[in-house]
């Protein structure tokens, strides 16, 4: 069999290369992890060498990867998957990320996905190659395979032995099984999977061999940074560069024009020098008069002021069940509220800043990007160059953070513009200013909230007038945005008898993307607020409340997109309860302090905050959080412990410090003196408790953050009787 060949990018590959002169003879198993989409069929060639898992003559295990290490743990994780269905020691299997190769269909990493989509194909891949190292074994004694077994990278037939090394030869002669026929091992047959073992990336952290994208080094690099029009939509009217050129160092200074009106690219005047700190300095010495564009008339409260006008306006109705406004007007005033809820605009703030290295020649193209989307960044390249994409290199490095910050176009379309000038690689650095002033921001929203009550407690009325600085929209005028910004708001697990989703987007030249947890983090905040207070209404307890209102066992359909996976109420009432009983709620606490509890279903994730806070004279401190998370299978439970913590800190910071502030069309924050994060002194004790499950894994990256930020808000309702309705918490909220 060749080396290269085609397949489907709807069916998983099963073949293998049978000791070609290429590998040597190693056993190789390939699969597609894009199969899992619904796409067309499309025929792409195909390098076993980059897109399998390969077992070596000399018993080494490569799996070759093609997710993105952002400090998630993927890279522990999946091998993890690996060693239980192969049947070796997770130790001995050296992880390698894959460069770009369409085999591996899109290789981004987001929306919590890698361990949930990795989970078959790497147990059916694994299973493959056991089986046939096993009928190899078979054939060697004369024995049936079924009185074969596979363990500790050995095949054993009673006292018999023979370990893969020795078997790989004949086994890579055999067929690939069929991966919808292979034997997937059983839970209670896992060795690995469900322990907590260390990252394998650990070790190159900290000895400081890992490759960030700051630490791509390729011989005559030289370094560029870009100035861009503090306000967005602006661009340069003049521009004198004689003292930044003069300054030693400084090889280049030009101007970039924005891409896609600067949807992908903002444009500004570019500095090349020999290194980033004289780059840096020429930039300081450029003379540009900007010309602002009217985007300089948005403001912070410009844009409240389009969100107050939009929820007084009809709205386009998204979804509409049952008769909600005659369920309010009718119910007496007791038994209905009517609040407002607001979020900001949040920044990413990864640690590392983004950057990118590039090197274009006249036929070929190599970049270096601490990017979620080397397939985007190859894209980026193509139309900029107009190379084919197998003349484009894309090698993906150890990110520093990326929280869905590092999917998009903006750097690497940098990084070609100034490529494809200074003719030789290039490092594009951004500042922390840079990465701060001109991100692709959560988008700023707000909420109008309206519900009723019946004598009973049950929900008669639920209204949701919601506006937001659109993503989809951003990216397409054309595009429908209520599609993608409702989030849970079409998936309600809340018994209501009527309901009523109304939506129009905000016009804003502030750029806004993905954010840790997208519209979840929103739309948690606003839900679990508000039946926190449809719940103080009714005076009721708020836990006691949700639980009637979750109901009994059911599902709960996406009423936009019935495709999705239902929402599973027994399982977010399990995540629910487990919060309850390890947060100790319904005990009292001493006065000044308060708990609050809220739940979310997101990324096919549950889970349930309780949140323990005092309050003392405003100032709020947050004592405890408890965290009940159900994700199936766990695989590495010290891993999804980290998650949590990581988007519970995350989710905190957003609630109690850190927004995004537009004066003059411009970001007013540039650096954490003034977008402030969470202390390590401030960091609350976090309890994390797992669901035990045999389920598929789901996502939990994200999950673990929209709950968050209403537990705390209610907590401190709890505690002081005020309720808390815009995020972050302001000065005087609690005075």
């Amino acid at each position: 069999m060749s080396v290269t060949g085609t397949l489907s990018r709807r069916t998983l590959i099963k073949t293998g290369l049978q000791g070609s002169a290429v590998a040597g003879a190693a056993l190789v198993i390939g699969f597609d992890v894009a199969a899992r989409a619904q796409e067309p069929e499309k025929k792409v060639a195909i390098n076993p060498l980059k897109a399998w898992l390969r077992v070596d003559q000399n018993g080494k295990i490569t799996l070759i990867y093609s997710k993105s290490e952002m400090g998630q743990g993927v890279s522990t994780s999946l091998p993890m998957i690996l060693a239980d269905a192969l049947g070796v020691d997770w130790k001995d299997i050296r992880v390698e990320h894959g460069e770009l190769d369409p085999a591996l269909g899109d290789q981004g990493t987001g929306g919590s996905g890698s361990v949930a989509d990795m989970w078959l194909p790497l147990r059916q891949a694994g299973a493959a190659a056991r089986e046939m190292l096993i009928g190899a074994a078979a054939q060697r004694w004369n024995v049936s395979p079924e009185t074969c077994t596979a363990k500790g990278g050995a095949v054993w037939h009673g006292d018999e032995k023979l370990s893969y090394a020795e078997l790989v030869p004949a086994a890579a002669q055999l067929p690939v099984p069929a991966f919808d026929k292979v034997r997937l091992k059983s839970p209670d047959e896992f060795e690995y999977i469900g322990k907590s073992l260390p990252r394998t990336d650990i070790p190159s952290k900290v000895d400081g061999s890992a490759v960030f994208g700051l630490d791509v080094r390729v011989p005559g690099m030289v370094y560029a940074v870009v100035a861009r029009c503090p306000v967005f939509g602006g661009k340069v009217k003049k521009l004198d560069a004689s003292e930044a050129k003069a300054l030693k160092g400084v090889i280049d200074v030009f101007e970039i024009p924005a891409v896609a009106e600067g949807v992908h690219s903002a444009g500004g005047v570019v500095v090349v020098a020999e290194t980033t700190y004289i780059a840096m300095e020429g930039r300081k010495l450029l003379a540009i008069e900007w010309d602002n564009g009217p985007g300089a008339a948005e403001s912070s409260e410009t844009l409240r002021r389009q969100f107050r006008k939009l929820v007084d306006s009809s709205m386009k109705v998204v979804l509409n069940q049952g008769n909600t406004e005659q369920a309010i007007s009718n119910a007496p005033p007791e038994k209905k509220i009517e609040v407002d809820y607001e979020l900001p605009f949040q920044a990413h703030a990864a640690m590392e800043p983004l950057n990118c290295t590039m090197h274009i020649q006249s036929d070929r193209a190599e970049a270096w990007a601490a990017s979620q989307s080397p397939n985007l960044v190859q894209g980026v390249i193509q139309t900029l160059t107009g190379l084919p994409p197998e003349k484009i290199q894309v090698h993906t490095t150890f990110m520093g953070g990326a929280f869905g910050r590092r999917y998009q176009w903006d750097f690497p379309t940098e990084a070609a513009q100034i490529a494809k000038r200074v003719n030789k690689p290039v490092q594009l650095v951004w500042s922390r200013e840079d990465d701060m002033m001109h991100d692709f921001y959560r988008p700023a929203s707000y909420h109008r909230m309206s519900g009723a009550l019946d004598a009973d407690g049950n929900i008669t009325g639920w209204r949701h007038k919601y506006t937001s600085t659109s993503i989809a929209e951003m990216f397409d005028p054309k595009a429908s945005p209520e599609s993608s910004e409702v989030g849970l708001t079409t998936q309600i697990p809340y018994l209501t008898k009527s309901y009523r989703l109304e939506y129009l987007p905000a016009k804003s030249v502030v750029p806004r993307a993905w954010w840790r947890s997208v519209e979840a983090s929103v739309i948690g905040f606003v839900m679990e607020s508000f039946i926190d207070e449809l719940a103080r209404a009714g005076k009721v307890d708020p836990y006691e409340f949700r639980l009637r209102l979750i109901g009994g066992p059911r599902e709960v359909n996406d009423a936009l997109n019935p495709k999705e996976r239902p929402l599973e109420t027994a399982r977010l009432k399990g995540v629910l309860q487990l919060a309850a009983d390890k947060g100790d709620w319904g005990k009292t606490l001493p006065a000044g302090q308060g708990r609050g509890i809220a739940c979310h279903y997101s990324f096919h994730t549950y889970v349930a905050n309780l949140v323990e806070v005092a309050v003392n004279k405003g100032a709020v401190k947050v004592n405890r959080v408890v965290s009940a998370v159900d994700l199936g299978t766990a695989v590495n439970p010290n891993g999804i412990h980290a998650q949590i913590e990581s988007a519970i800190i995350y989710g905190l910071t957003a609630a109690l410090k850190s927004q995004i502030t537009i004066q003059g069309g411009r970001v007013e924050q540039s650096n954490f003196n003034k977008f402030t994060t969470l202390s390590m002194k401030e960091t609350p004790k976090i309890e994390v408790y797992i669901v035990p499950s045999t389920a598929a894994p789901t996502g939990i990256g994200e999950p673990a953050l929209p709950p968050t930020a209403p537990a705390l808000t209610n907590a401190i309702f709890a505690a002081t009787g005020k309720r808390i309705r815009r995020l972050p918490i302001q000065p005087g909220d609690l005075a």
